[in-house]
């Protein structure tokens, strides 16, 4: 080393301006304060509600509107759409450009072994917040695990016939029971509010359109059954109401008939004791009267045929219209000026 090194003075480190570390060390307050303000405040949407964590565990729940909290790590909300009732697909996925099939959870066997499509759509939402948070792990993929089981152990029961046609509606209740029975066994907090298939069908190919033409021939079968119903459902009252009207008829025809029978009886009881006590005048009486009744326009002409002598008649005389003679009118005289003689 150089003499002249030696000699030349060390350079002393720059001194900061002072009060600079004080503001520093005010800034960061500051920060720290903003922060801590920031994550002291929150905002549950309608159809939210906030679950309160201090410390990790459950301390209260918040409504819609905003609301204060103790800073983080102190407390934590938890927003959760808790009351709307939120829809699941099984077996496809909706976006945009339409509707995904997923066949992985809409494949299943039937108890038949035949190869079903089921489709569904789950309608639920969460009852109780702290079931929901603590009892199980991600609870969403829980309800479509727990959902797809369900479907897969009703419809392994049951045959692909009856699964396509007249037992949808039966199979959905008993998949939408098991679903239920799983989430109150787990407790995991969620309300099932409904579940309803969207398709039950064979994979697509031939298998597909014969079983498409058996549902159409058996919804046809039901159609024409249910007209026939309806025919003779129409047809049976107006035929009672003929039969009835019949019946009444008849048995009117009936009553009229013993009516008039019984009066002709009496009838024939009250000329009986009539002809007992005279029966000559009777019977000329009925001669009479019957013939009054066979000949209503006949003049009738009675003689007594007793004796030996035949007695002239002269019918046609008697029968000829009488000749109406009309008077002659007189013209008196006239009167003269003597006196008559």
């Amino acid at each position: 080393m150089s003499v002249f090194d030696e000699q030349r003075p060390k350079s002393a480190p720059p001194e900061l301006p002072p009060g600079l570390i004080r503001k520093i060390i005010i800034g960061v307050i500051i920060l720290i304060v903003i922060l801590f303000g920031f994550s002291m405040f929150y905002t549950v949407e309608e159809g939210q509600r906030g679950a309160i964590l201090t410390f990790g565990e459950l301390t209260g729940e918040s409504e819609s509107g905003l609301h204060f909290k103790l800073p983080y790590p102190i407390q934590k909300v938890i927003i959760l759409d808790a009351n709307i009732t939120q829809r699941m697909h099984i077996g496809y996925r909706e976006g945009a450009g339409g509707s995904t099939a997923v066949p992985e959870e809409s494949m299943m066997i039937t108890g038949d072994e035949n190869i079903v499509s089921a489709d569904a759509v789950v309608e639920w939402k969460i009852a109780d917040i702290e079931s929901f948070l603590f009892n199980i792990d991600q609870p969403e993929v829980f309800l479509r695990n727990a959902s797809i089981a369900s479907i897969r152990t009703v419809m392994g029961s049951n045959k692909l016939d009856y699964a396509i046609t007249e037992g949808k509606t039966e199979i959905q209740g008993e998949v939408r029971a098991k679903l239920i029975e799983l989430m109150v066994k787990y407790d995991t907090g969620i309300q099932i509010i409904d579940l309803k298939f969207q398709d039950i069908e064979p994979p697509e190919g031939d298998v597909q359109q014969a079983f498409r033409d058996v549902t159409n021939a058996r919804e046809e079968k039901n159609t024409k059954i249910n007209n026939a119903n309806k025919y003779k459902n129409d047809r049976l009252p107006k035929a009672r109401g003929e039969a009835q009207a019949l019946l009444e008829q008849a048995e009117a025809q009936k009553k009229s008939r013993i009516l008039n029978a019984e009066g002709d009886v009496a009838q024939f009881n009250a000329l009986y004791s009539e002809y007992v006590k005279n029966p000559a005048v009777t019977e000329r009486r009925l001669i009479l009267e019957t013939l009054e009744k066979v000949l209503p326009n006949a003049q009738i002409f009675i003689t007594d045929s007793a004796g030996d002598t035949v007695k002239y008649l002269p019918i046609n005389e008697m029968l000829k219209p009488k000749a109406t003679t009309t008077p002659v009118p007189t013209t008196p005289a006239p009167a003269t000026g003597g006196a008559a003689q």
